[in-house]
């Protein structure tokens, strides 16, 4: 019996039952989480590969970059690309050297650095005359000039000289001689009732109207455009004829109106188209 006792004195007491295991080196260790894997880092190519692939790069950037001086001082710097040479064209009273003149244009200068917003402003301000311009480069060394001059439908006596008044009614030139085929206003519109309605400037819009409608044949023989008041307007043709016109209202009605009546009556001394639906001729 003392034998049976001395063994189960001798029972580690971690053999003992409804007791846990003490903590020590024999004891497992809980297993561990795993971690959450990442992405690797991206890390940029080293070794002779990579200055290999670089090269080309920076050599395209480097020829580039000479390219574009290059182009700018040919441009600029350079002789090569310089005016040398400017014309002008579509003059029909004015002078190409007029207008040559009035552009100053800078010789000399490189081609693609000349503003041609501002010669074009600088004709037009200098000659009045010039309706339009156009000024273009003429590469390698050259400018050109294409302008459009106003043409006088009017002839206002002013004095010993006349001044010239184009389909807009812009006066832009005196003249000591008047031209050939542009009729001259009489206007003798002080008595008229409808005076203080329509002044003068309104009754000259409404002759300049009426001259800038007449056929091309019918305006080359108008000699003076009458206006007594603001539907009295009248012609005068070469030969002693008169034209009734009526106001400016129906221009080109009336102007075709009076083409087919002077082909039907060509001995007649009167027409009448202040209703151009029913013209009338008279006298002989």
């Amino acid at each position: 019996m003392a034998g049976a006792t001395t063994a189960q004195r001798g029972t580690p007491s971690s053999d003992r039952p409804g007791r846990s295991p003490r903590k020590g080196a024999g004891s497992p260790k809980p297993p561990k989480s795993p971690k959450s894997s990442k992405a690797p880092k991206r890390t940029a190519p080293q070794g002779p590969g990579a200055h290999l692939r670089r090269g080309p790069v920076l050599a395209s950037l480097a020829a580039a970059v000479l390219l574009a001086s290059g182009g700018t001082w040919v441009l600029y710097g350079s002789s090569w690309l310089r005016v040398e040479r400017v014309t002008a064209a579509g003059t029909e009273v004015l002078t190409p050297e007029q207008v040559l003149s009035a552009a100053a244009v800078p010789v000399g200068a490189p081609l693609v650095s000349v503003d041609t917003d501002e010669i074009e402003s600088r004709v037009r301000g200098r000659l009045p005359r010039i309706e339009s311009v156009d000024a273009v480069r003429a590469w390698p060394h050259g400018i050109g000039l294409k302008v459009t001059e106003r043409k006088p439908v009017l002839l206002i006596k002013k004095d010993a000289n006349f001044v010239e008044v184009d389909a807009s009614g812009v006066r832009f030139d005196t003249v000591p001689k008047a031209p050939a085929g542009v009729p001259v206003l009489e206007l003798n519109a002080a008595d008229s009732p409808s005076a203080r309605r329509f002044d003068e400037d309104r009754l000259l819009h409404e002759a300049v109207l009426v001259a800038g409608s007449l056929p091309a044949p019918i305006a080359k023989e108008t000699v003076q455009v009458k206006v007594g008041s603001y539907d009295s307007i009248v012609l005068e043709l070469t030969g002693g004829r008169s034209v009734r016109w009526g106001s400016g209202e129906q221009s080109d009605a009336k102007g075709r109106a009076l083409t087919a009546l002077l082909k039907a009556a060509p001995k007649a001394a009167h027409f009448d188209v202040s209703v151009p639906t029913a013209p009338a001729a008279a006298g002989s």
